[in-house]
């Protein structure tokens, strides 16, 4: 069910409309966990989009008791993470979005104070995209996700301490908040992707914009650890993404290969190439590092076939 948006009176200034995006594939319960968070904002948001790639009726219940406005939009194709952001972000955008905030099942805002410090952390330092600090739901004084800085990689909150926002930086679809504007200039999620890579290749077209963006460290998002599938090589000076599961293996390698032949990225094929020849080879895997190569070579001629 879809509510209207209110009607400002006669003069009024009508306030910046905030809405949701959501993108869940049969997961009811986490994505009640994070409907809630969202409803439970001291900057409510306006409206919520729930993007189902599953088109299940436990999903469809949830939704239905959302104490938030909310568009479900089922789809009986599973479009994947970029095709539900895709879709989910133009479906905001048509309802008047002034601001489109990406959420996920997974993950919520880690406190009810998220909305706001990311509304005002944009407008202070004029921002067209902002991101909150994405930290280990199990352990929140980590971060969810390494960032380098210089030389090295930090997963400690408190190595960031005393900083309001990290420019340039931002982990996109995890509590990212983007200008309606923003939209217009880099466009939604490529859809070919499906899943894994997306974010990234999203990430290129905001840093090839020019656009200020960045991560506000002042607000956190919970999501659970991802460092799992990144093996150390070197003895740990670099790692190499091997998921343990092969369709992801698939898209990651695939989507990767179409990553590095894009403008502003090209630079990472030869580097790619000497780490994942080591982590192979050291692994004697042969089949493995020519698996590897015929999907980095599928990306890069773009043959965007599933499995």
């Amino acid at each position: 069910m879809t509510l209207p948006a209110p009607v400002p009176a006669a003069g009024a200034e009508r306030p910046d409309r905030v809405v949701a995006v959501v993108v869940t594939h049969r997961r009811p319960a986490l994505l009640a966990e994070s409907l809630a968070a969202l409803a439970g904002q001291s900057r409510p948001v306006d409206a919520v989009v729930v993007v189902d790639n599953g088109a299940d009726e436990e999903t469809a219940a949830v939704v239905a008791a959302a104490d938030v406005p909310t568009t479900y939009l089922p789809s009986h194709r599973n479009l994947g993470g970029a095709g539900g952001f895709a879709l989910g972000m133009l479906t905001a955008l048509a309802q008047g979005a002034d601001w489109v905030w990406c959420a996920d099942d997974d993950g919520r805002p880690a406190d009810a104070s998220v909305l706001a410090t990311l509304l005002e952390c944009a407008r202070t330092h004029d921002l067209a995209e902002v991101s909150p600090a994405v930290v280990d739901k199990a352990d929140p004084g980590q971060l969810a996700f390494p960032l380098r800085r210089g030389l090295r990689w930090r997963r400690a909150r408190a190595d960031f301490a005393g900083l309001d926002l990290l420019p340039g930086y931002a982990s996109l679809f995890n509590g990212a908040l983007f200008r309606a504007a923003t939209l217009d200039a880099v466009g939604v999620p490529d859809y070919r992707l499906f899943l894994r890579g997306d974010e990234t290749e999203l990430h290129r077209r905001l840093v090839r914009s020019g656009l200020r963006f960045g991560t506000c460290l002042q607000a956190a998002y919970l999501h659970p650890e991802g460092t799992e599938e990144f093996r150390p090589i070197l003895a740990g000076r670099l790692s190499a993404q091997y998921p343990a599961d092969e369709t992801k293996r698939f898209f990651t390698y695939r989507n990767r290969g179409y990553l590095m032949a894009q403008p502003g990225m090209r630079w990472l094929f030869p580097l790619e190439l000497v780490r994942f020849s080591w982590f192979f080879l050291a692994r004697r895997d042969v089949a493995g590092l020519r698996s590897w190569l015929g999907l980095v070579r599928a990306g890069r001629r773009e043959r965007f076939t599933r499995p």
